[in-house]
């Protein structure tokens, strides 16, 4: 069991999303064995998206459907952070966090390391038949119809928590909510009720300003000249030390690239807030408008003022369906009067493909100002850009049909324009999703502790 200290606890953040960089966690590691004490490594690899690919690839594989790139993030460090009992959060367990844990109990035995206590986390997942009921109640008629690929509450921290009092090294997690993976450590470490509220919601915004990776050390925020960071190519990720009333100070890894200052820290705390009195999350209602901000040591930037209420009676729930094929092509026009080509081009599509809604960009000249059906590119007057690249794309549910943008974008090489070349062109399968609100208490959690003795390498 885990005894309640009020020594200051480390967190250090290794990825912000699946695909981050593999290398991350050396430095962190490196940082929290240095300054010693109380610490965890925590890994966000999740989104919407990248939830129901791996629904996808567990409908395929069962033994799959977790992180892959599991192994290139967690075995450079995971020998380190046992021998120093830092202790490893991560929600890359996806869609399999069971299969996540087994595979991660493989690899510890295949390193020669003494088998892990590691910790699964479920009752996220409401993909089953037993749970069609309650979506269809919250979600109506918008199921109709439907193929649906994943369906998963967004909980909270309180099952992370009582898997690290029940002695778990390693906590492995389907769709936990971010900045969960912070919250149950310091509910452990600290010893904090489930409604200690204002406790609750600055250690919230600690792992808000965590899970996103280096975009807290300058990451997605460097802008030269304007916003500079030095040594952006190696770029740190952050750690927070979070005291016992839950108030934090970010760093960064020793020895990394990035800068922790106080405008990337305001980014951060505002990303995706969209009420800063009210930050609905599955453990507290976070109240940061009148939160502040200071320098707290060179790369150190302090964070108080935030308040808590009391936790939502819901929880958020994403489902993922099918949602036909988006199809796109690409081609490039160079030199004089190249925007006119690009243009007279994407006309050309036009005319050929009427049943398919285009949409047009001319990158390098018009793009991220159009809408979906063109309507500012159409309104616009042509300019003289000479580097365009043409890209259109399209969505239909008839795969035949989508497949047909392709092949007039390749086309075009001797059906278009003058000197169109450097054609690319894909056909994905496209997810959509809806959206709803669930009943706490239809949600039950729990974790259960993998018996080591039951897994081979």
């Amino acid at each position: 069991m885990t005894e309640p200290t009020t020594a200051p606890l480390l967190i250090g953040c290794a990825a912000g999303f699946s695909g981050d960089r593999v290398d991350a966690a050396g430095p962190v590691v490196d940082t929290l064995v240095a300054r010693g004490g109380p610490a965890f490594l925590i890994f966000e690899t999740l989104a919407e998206r990248t939830l129901a690919l791996a629904q996808l690839r567990r409908r395929a594989d069962p033994d799959a459907g977790f992180e892959p790139l599991l192994d290139d993030m967690l075995r450079p460090v995971l020998a380190r952070c046992l021998a120093h009992n830092i202790r490893i959060v991560s929600n890359f367990g996806a869609a399999n966090p069971l299969a996540a844990a087994r595979h991660i109990q493989a690899m510890a035995a295949g390193m020669g390391l003494p088998a892990p206590r590691i910790a699964v986390v479920s009752g996220d997942d409401l993909s089953g038949a037993p749970h069609e009921p309650l979506l269809r109640t919250q979600l109506g008629t918008a199921m109709d119809g439907i193929r649906k690929v994943s369906a998963n509450a967004y909980i909270g921290a309180e099952a992370i928590a009582a898997a690290l009092d029940a002695g778990a090294q390693i906590v492995v997690a389907g769709r936990v909510a971010d900045p969960s993976l912070t919250v149950g450590p310091a509910m452990s470490h600290f010893g904090w009720r489930a409604d200690d509220w204002d406790r609750l919601a600055r250690a919230t915004m600690a792992g808000h300003l965590l899970e996103c990776g280096a975009q807290v050390c300058g990451g997605y925020f460097a802008d030269p000249g304007y916003k500079n960071v030095p040594d952006l190519h190696a770029v740190g990720y952050p750690i927070a030390e979070i005291d016992s009333e839950g108030h934090c100070v970010i760093g960064k890894a020793a020895g990394t690239g990035g800068v922790v200052n106080l405008a990337g820290v305001k980014e951060q705390l505002l990303y995706e807030v969209h009420d800063p009195a009210a930050y609905l999350t599955p453990d507290v209602v976070a109240d940061i408008s009148a939160a502040q901000v200071s320098l707290a040591g060179p790369d150190r930037v302090a964070l108080s003022g935030v308040r808590g209420h009391a936790r939502p009676a819901s929880l958020k729930v994403n489902v993922c369906h099918e949602g036909g094929w988006l199809a796109e092509g690409e081609i490039s026009y160079a030199g004089p009067r190249a925007e006119a080509r690009a243009r007279l081009a994407a006309e050309v599509l036009r005319r050929r493909l009427p049943e398919l809604a285009l949409r047009v960009d001319f990158i390098g000249a018009l793009s991220v100002m159009g809408d979906d059906a063109g309507h500012l590119l159409a309104e616009s007057s042509a300019g003289d850009a000479r580097d365009v690249r043409l890209r259109v794309a399209a969505t239909h549910a008839d795969r035949a049909q989508a497949e047909r943008l392709p092949r007039e974008v390749t086309a075009l090489y001797c059906c278009g324009p003058a000197g169109g070349g450097g054609v690319r062109t894909s056909l994905t399968p496209r997810l959509n999703t809806l959206s709803c609100l669930v009943p706490r208490e239809a949600v039950p959690l729990h974790f259960e502790m993998l018996d080591a003795l039951k897994v081979t390498a």
